[in-house]
């Protein structure tokens, strides 16, 4: 299998596109706009009544469920260094240790961003761009050493053990209200750590007393909590800036070499096509020229000859002028534009797109596109019948759509031609493109780019 996956600010992986194409429509200069500064996490209120509520709770979940969970991870750890000499079963084992080690990592970020709304991105395995047995054995390492798993999970151990902590806290509470209803019911046995005696008012007062203490430390906990997950997710003011910097020289390098394709496409579009058939139309026309008087009816061929050679150069640039700048999806939106696109592809399309909104110019020209350009690479160079493209606005108000075709597979990255140019677009408008091409078949492109961008 030949699999690219593309994603900013990473350089691009080596993996799958066609040959070069000379016809691909493509969006308009987006590429080249300023690029938005990378969005920073909202400052949280840690301490409100509600997430010191919410964090609470979830402390006592994780007091009880979290020994449990890691008592599993060090059994499957444990199995693994231990079968190793079985080699096979011990590599499965740790493999299953560390895709458990992911699963918790991607528990713990959801539920952090579900609690204090910092923003943070959903966690995804990490894919190697080597093929064949190397990319799995890679793949399976670049999962074990990836920082955000590591981080997510050592969040996860702090909230275990400020949960057990949490739970004993709860427990003191039970107890002090038990000692602190026990003149009610007439309770005469109250003693202090099952030991030291209560009389009279003492034992009610204790409970009390024990109940606010507890209380108080259950609120503290909570906004400790709070405190330690917001320094192990959100990343400083400095990290911020630098890789707000190393993104916009990702994105700036990205939109430079996307016009570098573009031109070099409009200069072989002309040089290929309409120059050739120019320099034809002028030639016939001389020849007709010579014959206007000697033999006027041929020179009538020859000029109809021309005539007709001068309407495909017209249809020509005026196809080279689509694709550079594709007037229907400013006026009418993407939906019509890809419709429009649909029409004239030279294998059939089936469309899907679902879109409650428009979306930033540079969006819907990076996705236009790519669609376009995918298409076209379909229809000359991996034999497919049928081709499906799919877009939607997703909840997190990306622009998202999937190209697939079901050609012969295959495909590679070659500079300068049809999917890296996909590439350095969606780059340059701040997205991410994933390209899978197995020999066989099929053909898949995915790509998301921020719908504001």
């Amino acid at each position: 299998m030949t699999t690219a996956s593309v994603l900013p600010p990473p350089p691009p992986l080596p993996g799958a596109s066609v040959a070069p194409t000379a016809s691909a429509p493509a969006a308009s200069g987006s590429a080249a706009e300023p690029t938005p500064p990378v969005a920073v996490p909202p400052k949280v209120r840690i301490a409100s009544p509600g997430r010191v509520a919410g964090a609470a709770a979830h402390l006592a979940a994780l007091g009880v469920v979290g020994p449990a969970v890691f008592t599993a991870l060090l059994g499957l750890f444990g199995s693994g260094f231990g079968l190793l000499p079985a080699l096979l079963i011990g590599v499965v084992v740790l493999v299953v240790f560390v895709y458990a080690l992911f699963g918790v990592a991607w528990f713990e970020r959801a539920r952090v961003d579900g609690l204090y709304r910092l923003g943070l991105a959903s966690l995804r395995p990490r894919r190697s761009p080597k093929t064949g047995f190397m990319g799995v054995l890679h793949t399976i390492w670049l999962q074990a050493i990836d920082p955000l798993q590591w981080r997510a999970v050592a969040s996860f151990a702090v909230a275990t053990v400020l949960g057990l902590a949490t739970v004993t806290a709860i427990g003191v509470v039970s107890w002090g209200l038990g000692l602190a209803v026990s003149p009610i019911f007439g309770w005469s046995d109250t003693r202090l750590f099952g030991l030291l005696p209560l009389p009279g008012i003492a034992a009610p007062l204790t409970g009390i007393a024990a109940i606010i203490v507890a209380l108080g430390v259950i609120v503290g906990l909570a906004i400790l909590h709070g405190v330690i997950v917001r320094a192990i997710f959100v990343p400083s003011r400095e990290a911020q800036l630098v890789e707000q910097a190393r993104t916009s020289d990702t994105r700036r390098a990205g939109a430079v070499r996307a016009a570098e394709v573009e031109r070099t496409r409009i200069e072989r579009d002309l040089h290929d096509g309409v120059q050739p058939r120019l320099v034809s139309i002028g030639m016939t026309l001389g020849l007709a020229q010579t014959k206007i008087d000697d033999d006027p009816e041929a020179a009538k061929a020859l000029v109809a000859e021309a005539h007709a050679s001068t309407k495909s150069a017209i249809t020509e640039l005026r196809q080279l002028a689509r694709g550079i700048h594709a007037s229907v999806l400013e006026d009418r939106g993407l939906d019509a534009a890809l419709s429009a696109l649909a029409s004239r592809s030279h294998i059939p399309v089936t469309l899907d797109v679902r879109l409650p909104r428009r979306c930033g110019r540079a969006a819907e020209e990076a996705v236009y596109f790519a669609i376009a350009e995918t298409l076209t690479n379909a229809a000359k160079h991996s034999r497919a019948a049928a081709c499906r493209v799919d877009v939607r606005v997703r909840e997190d108000g990306s622009l998202w759509a999937r190209i697939e075709d079901d050609g012969l597979g295959g495909a590679r990255i070659v500079p300068g031609g049809g999917l890296d140019g996909i590439v350095n677009r969606v780059t340059a408008a701040g997205g991410t493109a994933r390209i899978d091409s197995p020999q066989g078949g099929p053909t898949t492109v995915e790509v998301n780019v921020p719908c504001a961008s």
